[in-house]
């Protein structure tokens, strides 16, 4: 799919973690990634056949080791964004019932936030305006 502007249009799921202290889960993007060192919501690319909360279910085990379920990701909000060389959409959902203790899988560093704390962390410019929705929310 692309854009009137010609770009491809990305459509990425994210997901806001929520633990039970009411923090936010933030992974930074690893060294040799596009944005290295950027703090984002966990989640990835929806692959073509699959839904959003299907991609998200999946790459929450693979990037972070954590189990849920569909029924357990409540969408909250989305980002529509044009980087230079594509145009993201991205649906922020949030999801507060899930198994496993979340670690980095593919090595990167990940950080419980509260959502009044986020703009501490330097984020991609698709995720920065997600954060009002998560302090009013939480």
């Amino acid at each position: 799919m692309t854009s009137m502007t010609g770009k491809k249009i990305m459509l990425v799921a994210a997901c806001a973690l929520v633990d039970a202290d009411g923090r936010v889960l933030l992974t930074q993007r690893p060294e040799g990634k596009k944005l290295a060192g950027l703090w984002e919501f966990p989640g990835g690319k929806v692959e073509q056949g699959e839904t959003p909360e299907a991609a998200l279910i999946r790459e929450l085990m693979e990037e972070i080791g954590i189990v849920t379920k569909e029924a357990c990701l409540a969408p909250l909000t989305f980002a529509s964004y044009g980087y230079d060389d594509f145009h993201l959409l991205m649906p922020l959902f949030v999801c507060r019932r899930y198994e496993g203790v979340a670690r980095g899988l593919e090595g990167q560093a990940l950080k419980w936030v509260r959502p009044r704390d986020m703009r501490n962390y330097p984020m991609p410019p698709a995720d920065e305006p997600l954060i009002p929705y998560l302090v009013d929310l939480l």
